[in-house]
């Protein structure tokens, strides 16, 4: 099913505990060293997905950030905000990579602490272009800055959660000042990536396993907020690469597990319309009976005779 990155999908990643004493009170903060990670972060490309917190990296490599709409190459230096509103995809090109990342959740800084509304702030707003080239000075400046987090959080200073949250709005500050990567790859190379992004949303759903588990991801809109698009733009795009609109191929593979999960599973009806999304039995049959001519108790008798 549509899955969220956690932190402890973050940390299971680089086969690290969550520390339970960092900013356990007021929000989880953490900082590393991409040098002394960086065999374990590059183990695979990091899937396409929403993370359940935010992300500051000085990033010192080639790399390749993947969005809906639009790659953004990273030849040396550049600054990354991610936000759990947009999902990306994250590929370092080769192996000589440096720098620094912290990760921290919204409320490490809530506006009551810091005064600052994180999802307003243009860095984090889709549609925009939250990496950003920066000289050799800015980054001899940023990593300066990061190592002061970084010396800070194994202080014994009483206030230095306050402390970092001012750094943090610092770097927040500074990569406001500076002026984005524009995206390459537009027109027919980004129709097939949002194509790709959407057939792998829809199919990390699948199968469905348990009747616990439910269909997050069932409309055209749910999908286009997931891959930060338009709903429209999302189905301009599927019909030029599919044939087909965007809710035509969801209803497709819902009905697809509906017929499996009749055929191979002794769940009643209305744990299967629950588990693919539908909040009412009714609401099921009437899908159902419109792609297959026969109810779901009908089907399910007709094959299992």
């Amino acid at each position: 099913m549509d899955s969220l990155f956690t932190l402890h999908d973050f940390y299971g990643k680089l086969h690290l505990p969550i520390p339970e004493n960092i900013g356990k009170d007021i929000g989880h903060f953490n900082v590393f060293n991409i040098a002394e990670y960086r065999t374990r972060l590059s183990k695979g490309e990091m899937r396409y997905d929403r993370r359940s917190y935010f992300k500051i990296s000085l990033i010192n490599g080639k790399n390749r950030a993947e969005y809906a709409d639009k790659v953004i190459h990273i030849e040396d230096k550049a600054l990354l905000f991610a936000s759990p509103r947009i999902p990306y995809n994250y590929v370092p090109q080769d192996e000589d990579q440096s720098g620094y990342f912290c990760v921290f959740t919204e409320n490490f800084l809530s506006k009551d602490k810091s005064g600052i509304i994180l999802e307003k702030l243009p860095l984090f707003q889709p549609g925009g272009y939250p990496i950003l080239n920066i000289s050799e000075e800015h980054y001899a400046e940023l990593e300066n800055l990061f190592k002061k987090i970084d010396g800070e959080l194994s202080s014994d200073y009483p206030f230095k959660f306050d402390l970092i949250r001012a750094y943090v709005i610092e770097l927040l500050h500074m990569g406001q000042k500076l002026h984005p990567v524009q995206p390459l790859e537009n027109g027919k190379n980004a129709a097939i990536r949002i194509t790709d992004m959407f057939v792998e949303l829809l199919e990390r759903q699948f199968p469905i396993n348990t009747p616990a588990q439910r269909l997050l991801l069932k409309t055209a809109n749910d999908f286009a907020e997931r891959l930060a698009v338009h709903a429209n733009h999302l189905n301009k795009v599927l019909k030029e690469t599919t044939g087909s609109t965007t809710t035509a191929i969801i209803h497709a593979r819902i009905f697809e597990e509906a017929k499996i999960l009749l055929n191979n599973t002794d769940w009643t009806i209305s744990e299967i319309a629950f588990s693919l999304g539908f909040e009412e039995v009714a609401h099921f049959s009437n899908f159902f009976k419109k792609h297959a001519q026969l109810s779901p108790l009908k089907f399910r008798s007709f094959v299992k005779v």
